[in-house]
């Protein structure tokens, strides 16, 4: 019977160890997988595809039009980590590129304007562009064409309000175009683009970006291209806000925790994830939504608490979220990196077939 119980211990060992990131008080067990082929006696971690597909799934938690959070599960965090750097860096977007000033009479100088100019997100679908070729010194290419360039101008000038009145010191009622924002940023159509996006709204994301102010007699007048580009060679082409993951917390109540205690006990996590309820009497404290946890370890800090608690992760559940800036829907836009990963995996095969070819 010890017996038993004693491998049945091991083998409780074994799977946190597998499967479980631990929390202590001075430090985090676990961190890295090491459940590889050979590493662990009786257990079968060859790579086979019918047990990825069984164990593999994605749980739809929240999305809008701008945000979106998902669980994925049955993965490991290299892979969870390649679609966030992907996200990041390598998914493609239009953004403002080249800026034309030709006249600029503000106190923004030209270069911090154009630099300002080139952050505003721009609402355009990138599948439907190509990538500029950077290689023409041509005249058409400095201009771009209707298949890898969107032409926008920003055109406003400031003057006196006639109608305000005269003991107003407000500069909106004196004052007309004073503030310049990204509305005022217009689209000008090159080619047939008036008619392929005839249903597209092609222009900033967001309307009320405070681009500069001005003053009567002071204007603007510029024309923009935008290109296709990726967040790699510039942050400004980055589709997502942020784009992060975590793995699932775990919290265990080791033994029942009643009264002053439960009490402490909740205060020590974040709110709805533990609860009271009153048993016989008295006031039990119960786990009821470990997933709101931050992981603070708080409760480790109290010396009567701290070993009624276990902490953990899951180590193959990641919590996904993406945040859009709202270039794309942020669903299409994990759809869009699950393309660039496979491309890259292509490009791998196709490499290494010429290799074992040569």
């Amino acid at each position: 019977m010890r017996l038993r119980e004693k491998m049945a211990a091991t083998m409780q060992n074994v799977g946190d160890i597998r499967h479980r990131v631990t929390l202590e008080e001075f430090g985090v067990k676990n961190v890295h997988p090491t459940d590889f082929p050979g590493n662990y006696p009786g257990y079968d971690d060859t790579w086979n595809m019918e047990k990825f597909q069984k164990n593999f799934r994605i749980d739809m938690v929240h999305l809008d039009e701008r945000s979106m959070e998902f669980d994925m599960v049955g993965i490991d965090a290299a892979l969870a980590n390649a679609f966030r750097r992907i996200l990041l860096a390598e998914v493609p977007t239009m953004a403002i590129e080249k800026v034309f000033i030709y006249n600029n009479t503000s106190i923004v100088q030209d270069e911090v304007l154009a630099h300002r100019l080139g952050l505003i997100p721009i609402k355009a679908d990138p599948r439907l562009f190509e990538y500029k070729n950077t290689g023409e010194d041509s005249a058409a290419a400095e201009g771009g064409s209707e298949i890898d360039t969107i032409q926008m101008q920003l055109k406003i000038k400031c003057s006196r309000n006639p109608t305000a009145s005269k003991d107003s010191s407000d500069p909106r009622e004196l004052y007309l175009n004073h503030i310049v924002y990204s509305r005022d940023i217009k689209w000008i159509p090159i080619g047939n683009q008036a008619d392929v996006f005839a249903d597209s709204s092609i222009g900033p994301v967001h309307d009320d970006i405070l681009i500069a102010q001005l003053r009567p007699g002071q204007e603007l007048d510029i024309i923009m291209h935008c290109v296709k580009g990726i967040g790699k060679d510039h942050a400004k082409f980055s589709p997502v806000a942020t784009a992060s993951y975590r793995l699932l917390p775990e919290i265990s109540l080791l033994e029942t925790v009643e009264g002053e205690k439960a009490h402490r006990l909740k205060r020590c996590f974040s709110r709805g994830v533990i609860d009271l309820e009153d048993v016989n009497g008295k006031t039990v404290a119960k786990v009821v939504n470990s997933r709101l946890d931050t992981c603070s370890r708080e409760v480790l800090r109290h010396d009567d608490l701290k070993n009624v608690v276990k902490l953990g992760r899951v180590r193959d559940h990641f919590i996904f979220t993406v945040d859009s800036t709202g270039v794309l829907p942020p669903d299409v836009l994990f759809a869009e990196a699950i393309k660039v990963l496979m491309a890259k995996c292509r490009r791998f095969l196709n490499e290494q077939d010429s290799s074992e070819m040569e």
